[in-house]
């Protein structure tokens, strides 16, 4: 997993993996892995975490807005 570079400080979100139909994400207060894949989250919404992720900006909020329970369980 890359960490998540958090250019604005105090993002929730640690360390993420880009996959070509998801994207990981682990959480500071948490040791699990979430998958975000295109058949639960949406290509678009997987997409736009994938460039905030690379950005290293708004990834969290973007979760908590719009995908947070939209995850493989």
């Amino acid at each position: 997993m890359h960490r998540y570079s958090d250019t604005t400080g105090g993002s929730g979100v640690e360390a993420f993996e880009l996959c070509p139909d998801a994207i990981l994400v682990r959480f500071r207060d948490s040791d699990r892995v979430y998958r975000y894949s295109h058949r639960t989250a949406g290509r678009a919404r997987v997409d736009e975490m994938k460039r905030l992720a690379l950005a290293g900006r708004g990834l969290a909020t973007f979760i908590s807005r719009h995908a947070s329970d939209l995850y493989e369980r």
